[in-house]
């Protein structure tokens, strides 16, 4: 962090941290779930009042005294009311007693079974209230709770693609208003909904605008930031989406009412929204939709900030760009230069199809791995406030760790160890003995710290594995397999009733796999940008083409050469 405040100058530096600020937002909405979701204890309902309840040898005047005894969903309470009645109650069933003499736990005499038609009572030692004792998403209506997650993550995906197209269109500075808005807006909402289907639908409009800011929020700083402090810049955005789940743990901590609690996460980012408005709109996105004065109105303000005495000129920008087209023109007049790409040109010949398959895979398994481990970390053993908060708490570093390694080692060379070491974290927790709860939680931790270096690291290598025409596409086609594993995490995890290792054993094979097969592809440091898909396709030692005639080398110069000159301006010795 250090080093990214001194490679950003005054100006970058308050709209670079005032943008982030907002993504830890994003954080705290993308895992609210884990507590505002939870299933309490719980036992059917029943008609009257108690005088006496017995659990196994124990008995108590009230269901209350008896949760501390509670340790299976196959227990049953029985319960005998003022009027001598005698029931037994279990989870999502409920029988009288047909013979109610004396109170005892066996019984082997006939018994009438009855629906829970009155209610459940739920176990409130830990949580006063969650969306899942609110209504009744026990039972029968179990599969709702466990909805609640996946389409919040389906939210996500249509998002990041709505709101991505809209950015390019109406600019960077327009999406981040609505969207930061709309975060505080649907997240005050869901906690005045009142009942579940309107629940999720205003939670499915809160992932939508909180996936929108995220993207945008990436593209938005690295516009802003200089060249030196663009790994650094794109990287930290994570750390402060970590920071959001470190909050929800510590709300969860301090508030066990879920309204409650929606509402104060939903409050933790409002200063921004407050002042979200004076952020200004790239000059990189002014300058592409010829507002050449507005540009030149931010770049003089940026001057004033950052105490340029000289800053640059649009009309400067707008020659080296026009030289370039003229260039363009004169150099060659090949109409292949517009052609319109589309995703099958990710899979125009073998040794690029192959670098999209094994590109996807990771982009699918650091998804997967970073929510299988946020969400499981409440079900690990111990405080599951604090497991969340450490498993939050370990992405900070793991960050500074993926810049260092991969600046110094190499990207590739920094994904096949991670990707491989966080396989093997996988298979040894499954031989932890599950009473070794601080044991099982570190390693949960160190799994994560694995999976947070690769997913972190794949964004930029993902830019650099790909040639100029398809690099966007590439891009947004390995975010669109993010969210996808995103919204098959929840159903993952949703696997520990199956076999409890089941989702860790998943997140294994998919993070070998990944590390094998990135074995072949190339690596980036040092090496330039990659123009056209002939170029792509020799940086990985293949001299098989394409069948089509690519755009030539020099076609992203003009928007090189504009950059260079941009960052003249942010990047100036004061």
């Amino acid at each position: 962090s250090v080093k990214l405040f001194l490679s950003l100058y005054r100006f970058q530096a308050c709209v670079y941290f005032a943008s982030v600020f907002q993504s830890m937002s994003c954080g705290i909405h993308y895992l609210a779930s884990v507590f505002m979701a939870v299933t309490p204890n719980f036992v059917c309902g029943f008609p009257g009042n108690v005088s006496s309840v017995l659990f196994h040898n124990s008995s108590a005047s009230s269901i209350e005294d008896i949760w501390t005894l509670w340790t299976s969903t196959e227990n049953y309470i029985v319960v005998q009311l003022e009027n001598g009645d005698i029931w037994e109650l279990a989870q999502c069933s409920r029988s009288k007693r047909e013979v109610s003499l004396d109170l005892a736990y066996e019984y082997k005499g006939n018994k009438s079974v009855f629906p829970c038609s009155d209610g459940f009572l739920y176990d409130d030692t830990k949580w006063k209230s969650t969306v899942v004792t609110q209504w009744d998403l026990v039972c029968d209506r179990e599969w709702l709770a466990k909805l609640i997650q996946p389409t919040f993550m389906l939210g996500v995906l249509i998002g990041a693609v709505i709101f991505g197209d809209i950015a390019d269109r109406l600019g960077r500075q327009r999406v981040i208003w609505f969207t930061s808005a709309g975060q505080f807006v649907f997240g005050i909402a869901v906690a005045f909904t009142f009942d579940y289907y309107s629940f999720v639908t205003v939670r499915f409009l809160l992932a939508m605008v909180s996936s929108g800011y995220l993207v945008v929020a990436f593209v938005y700083v690295t516009e802003f930031v200089g060249i030196k402090a663009r790994t650094w810049a794109s990287m930290h955005v994570h750390a402060f989406f970590a920071m959001g789940v470190m909050i929800v743990a510590l709300v969860g901590f301090l508030v066990r009412t879920w309204w409650v609690y929606q509402i104060f996460l939903s409050i933790a980012t409002l200063p921004f929204v407050l002042c979200c408005w004076m952020l200004p709109e790239t000059p990189f996105w002014l300058l592409s939709e010829d507002r050449y004065e507005d540009a030149q109105k931010v770049i003089d303000t940026m001057a004033r900030w950052n105490k340029v005495s000289t800053p640059c000129k649009v009309s400067e920008l707008c020659s080296v760009q026009q030289d370039d087209l003229a260039s363009d023109r004169t150099g060659d007049n090949d109409t292949s230069s517009t052609k319109k790409h589309n995703i099958l040109d990710l899979f125009c010949n073998w040794q690029i199809a192959r670098r999209t398959i094994t590109v996807w895979l990771i982009w699918f398994t650091g998804s997967l791995g970073y929510y299988v481990f946020s969400l499981s970390s409440v079900s690990l053993g111990g405080n599951e406030y604090l497991n969340l908060f450490l498993i939050g708490a370990v992405e900070l570093p793991c960050y500074i760790i993926a810049c260092i390694a991969m600046d110094k080692l190499g990207r590739r060379n920094t994904l096949i160890p991670f990707l491989i070491l966080s396989a093997l974290i996988c298979v040894l927790i499954m031989f932890i003995p599950q009473d070794f709860n601080i044991l099982i939680i570190l390693a949960n931790m160190a799994g994560k710290f694995c999976i947070g270096v690769a997913f972190g690291l794949i964004y930029l290598y993902t830019a650099e594995l790909y040639p100029t025409i398809v690099r966007s596409l590439a891009v947004g086609s390995g975010s669109m397999m993010c969210r996808v594993g995103s919204v098959v995490a929840p159903f993952c995890v949703y696997l520990r009733s199956v076999w409890i290792f089941m989702p860790l054993l998943l997140v294994g094979i998919m993070a070998l796999l990944s590390g094998i097969l990135t074995i072949m592809l190339p690596e980036t440091l040092g090496k330039p940008l990659t123009n056209t898909l002939v170029e792509a396709t020799e940086m990985g030692r293949n001299k098989k083409s394409c069948s089509e005639k690519s755009p030539p080398a020099h076609s992203g110069a003009a928007l090189e050469k504009i950059e260079m000159f941009g960052q003249e301006t942010v990047s100036t010795d004061k």
